[in-house]
C-alpha cells in the first residue's frame, strides 16, 4: 500500500494519520474545467490550446465563436507567477478582440465580460 492515496484532488492518508486535506487546484485542472464551462456557455464554440513553445508568453486558450474570438491566460490562482511576455500579449490581444488573465477568483467576472463581448458582436 502506498503511503497515501490521491483521488479527485483529495489526499487520504492511512487511518493512523487520521487526516485529510484538500490539494490546491492545479492550473491544468482549472483549465480543463474552464474549457467545459466555455463549451457550455458558448454552444458550438471551438476552444484550442495554444503552444507556449511556439510563441513564448502567448495565452493558453483561443476561443472561436461565430465571427468572434478571444484568448485567455489561465492561472491556478490570483497570485500565480506570470511568465515573461504574458502581460504584453494579453494587453496586445485585448486591443484586437478580448483577452484576459483568468483564475478561480475572477472566473465569473471574466466569463461575464466575455459573454457581453461575444453577444454584442453576433
Amino acid at each position: 500500500m502506498p503511503f497515501y492515496e490521491e483521488k479527485e484532488n483529495i489526499i487520504r492518508f492511512p487511518f493512523y494519520f487520521l487526516t485529510e486535506r484538500r490539494l490546491p487546484m492545479q492550473e491544468r485542472d482549472f483549465q480543463a474545467k474552464l474549457i467545459k464551462e466555455l463549451k457550455r456557455r458558448f454552444p458550438g464554440c471551438f476552444v484550442m490550446k495554444l503552444d507556449p513553445g511556439y510563441i513564448q508568453g502567448i495565452p493558453d486558450l483561443l476561443i472561436l465563436w461565430g465571427k468572434r474570438w478571444a484568448v485567455l491566460e489561465c492561472k491556478k490562482n490570483k497570485k500565480a507567477i506570470r511568465q515573461p511576455n504574458q502581460e504584453l500579449y494579453v494587453e496586445l490581444l485585448n486591443g484586437m478582440s478580448f483577452s484576459r488573465f483568468i483564475y478561480p477568483e475572477n472566473k465569473e467576472e471574466v466569463l461575464h465580460d466575455l459573454e457581453q463581448t461575444f453577444r454584442a458582436g453576433r
